[in-house]
């Protein structure tokens, strides 16, 4: 590998360690190529960057950003999974993809710039996406408002028919 690619690929990596909210290091020993081309589309289908690279050209990278060390995870075989949007995302797709195949394991986790160790995943693959989040706290913020709005109604209702009836008892 020539000095310019290596130098464009710690730069490369460089920037995805920087910008991602989830990086899941992973030991892929004893995969076959059709089992790596599943995970890749799995990977690609939730919006997460999946790589292998050099263990010293990311060693180098995450030199020269503020991340947590994690030198000690970097030995033999390790892809990269990247998550972008939704840190928890990685999780849940090894989680699915290792129920079909033991061979994939996790080494270790940097969570929102935290370190966590690889079995810590599965915590993570349960915890809901951003949006579901947002989904739960918006029907939390509505709920009240809905229930003042049919009591009002219904309050409304009565009134309407109690006048409705005075009415017709006067004429």
């Amino acid at each position: 590998m020539s000095r310019k690619i290596k130098e464009d690929m710690v730069s490369f990596l460089e920037n995805n360690l920087k910008m991602s909210k989830g990086i899941y290091f992973t030991s892929y020993t004893g995969l076959n190529v059709s089992q790596m081309t599943n995970l890749r589309n799995q990977f690609r289908d939730e919006n997460v960057t999946f790589k292998i690279s050099k263990n010293t050209l990311t060693k180098i990278a995450l030199k020269n950003t503020d991340l947590t060390s994690v030198d000690d995870i970097l030995v033999g075989q390790v892809a990269i999974a990247y998550s972008f949007e939704d840190a928890s995302a990685p999780a849940r797709v090894i989680k699915k993809f290792a129920k079909e195949n033991e061979n994939l394991e996790v080494l270790g986790i940097l969570f929102e710039g935290k370190r966590f160790e690889g079995v810590e995943f599965e915590k993570i693959a349960s915890l809901p996406s951003r949006e579901d989040l947002y989904a739960k706290l918006l029907s939390g913020l509505s709920q009240p408002m809905s229930g003042l709005a049919s009591t009002l109604n219904g309050a409304m209702g009565k009134l309407a028919g109690l006048l409705e009836s005075l009415k017709s008892t006067k004429s």
